[in-house]
């Protein structure tokens, strides 16, 4: 296990910008308006040669019932449950608040080891709420600037004894465990059962997490379908649309495949959007789609279909991306039959230029049919990273060629000479043909059908270029 620091404070002190500092990368949204950040998000941190684990938190606000800045504190506290060591940070500029103290003496009854830091120390204004940090009775307090990297040597100085203690610990588990393994493996090759032979497998992607991007509109259920995956309550949900602002990132393990969840924000449609902090959130989300390899759009099977969920659909097909549909709340439909036409009918019309994409009806608040959902999932994924061998390729297309040849150009034919796949991660296909600037889109699409049909290809987007052939009299 990795030592884990959780970054925590009321609303607005800089914890996000901390994060990110540590990090090394911007992925934490960021804004002058307190509480932006309501799910806890955890990434690699590193401080010179110190590597460890920083969670980022939500505002801790003194609520206990029902209301978003309740359910913020919940998650606060499921999060600190995972660290081995909170970073209390306050505001220097702003002085030490009512909201600090009482946080403070949450934190000395949690047991576990506290540090405390003075943030936006990088200038004289915050000297005085410095030196009233002490009042905290945590210890000496670290001032830094978390905007501008300053004073983060001491906390370096600081983190170094429990980053080296739980490297030393971690390493005699790992030397333990591998001497118990010798001790197997030759009790196993010494009884003649043939399980004590390691079979090495050079399939890389297997190591490597399938990152899986889960978007949709508002309300549609998505950090509801992240929670039943899971098993836990990772994202903060309710009956308010736009609870999620960041992206939420999560690795997981799913019938021996790692995989990288993203929840995302909701996207509306651009008109409706007004405020600079849904713009922020709506970049993290399309970055999320960017970044995935397999997007599940989720859908309201109470508010089928709308305008922007094809216009979603529609942005990750042209980022190249594998899609799978999860129709939730499906347990609250009454004519199902008609509704599942509809959405067949919706993908056949609009979304010509991938077929077949694979739909699963869902309760994420029920938990049902999700075991089909990631199956559906890792099928669309292993499409996605499929590949044609060139002589089989261009045996069919000969073969095509034969059934329909592409228009005469000035009364010559227009000779497909050559196709290749060109690389996967979606199938991407290159065909030389006689005359490039001739060859009609009519004729290209042909292919592409039959090429998803034959070498069963669906619901992954196909990318198809086309190339001159080079003329050998050209000089």
């Amino acid at each position: 296990m990795t030592f884990t620091v959780a970054i925590i404070g009321r609303p607005n002190v800089g914890k996000s910008t901390l994060f990110n500092r540590l990090v090394g990368k911007k992925l934490a949204l960021v804004h002058d308006t307190p509480g932006l950040t309501r799910d806890w998000r955890e990434a690699d941190g590193h401080l010179s040669d110190l590597s460890f684990k920083v969670i980022d938190t939500a505002g801790l606000e003194e609520s206990f019932d029902a209301s978003i800045p309740a359910r913020m504190r919940q998650q606060t506290e499921r999060a600190l449950a995972r660290a081995d060591m909170a970073l209390l940070v306050i505001d220097a500029r702003a002085g030490l608040t009512a909201m600090d103290r009482h946080f403070a003496d949450w934190l000395r009854k949690q047991n576990m080891p506290t540090a405390l830091i003075a943030n936006k120390c990088e200038s004289k204004a915050g000297i005085t709420g410095m030196y009233e940090a002490y009042e905290l009775g945590l210890g000496e307090p670290i001032a830094i600037s978390a905007e501008h990297g300053q004073g983060l040597d001491e906390l370096y100085t600081l983190l170094r004894p429990y980053v080296d203690a739980d490297d030393a610990a971690s390493a005699k588990d790992e030397a333990e465990t591998e001497d118990l393994e010798k001790y197997f493996d030759i009790y196993k090759e010494g009884d003649g059962t043939g399980f004590g032979d390691r079979e090495e497998t050079d399939e890389e992607d297997k190591n490597n997490p399938v990152k899986i991007a889960i978007v949709g509109r508002p309300n549609v259920g998505k950090s509801t379908l992240l929670n039943a995956l899971l098993g836990e309550e990772r994202s903060m949900t309710g009956p308010e649309a736009g609870i999620t602002r960041d992206a939420v990132h999560v690795d997981w393990e799913y019938g021996g495949r790692k995989l990288r969840l993203v929840d995302t924000a909701g996207l509306r449609r651009k008109s409706r959007i007004v405020n600079e902090i849904e713009k922020m959130s709506v970049d993290d989300t399309l970055r999320a789609i960017r970044l995935a390899q397999v997007v599940v759009m989720v859908l309201d099977a109470e508010t089928m279909f709308e305008r922007q969920d094809l216009s979603i659909l529609n942005h990750a097909i042209e980022e190249g991306r594998a899609v799978v549909i999860a129709v939730n709340k499906w347990d609250a439909v009454k004519h199902r039959e008609k509704l599942l036409e509809e959405i067949e009918y919706q993908l056949d019309t609009s979304l010509a230029q991938v077929r077949d994409v694979k739909t699963v009806t869902i309760s994420a608040l029920n938990g049902t049919r999700l075991d089909q959902l990631m199956q559906a999932v890792l099928d669309t994924y292993d499409l996605w990273n499929k590949r044609v061998p060139t002589g089989r390729l261009n045996r069919w297309l000969a073969a095509m060629e034969e059934q329909n040849p592409a228009p005469l150009v000035h009364g010559r034919p227009n000779r497909l000479r050559y196709m290749t796949q060109i690389k996967a991660r979606p199938p991407t296909f290159a065909l030389w043909v006689g005359r490039a600037d001739d060859y009609p889109e009519t004729h290209k699409r042909y292919l592409i059908n039959n090429l998803r049909r034959d070498f069963d290809i669906p619901a992954t987007p196909v990318r198809f270029i086309v190339k001159a052939s080079k003329n050998p009299y050209a000089d």
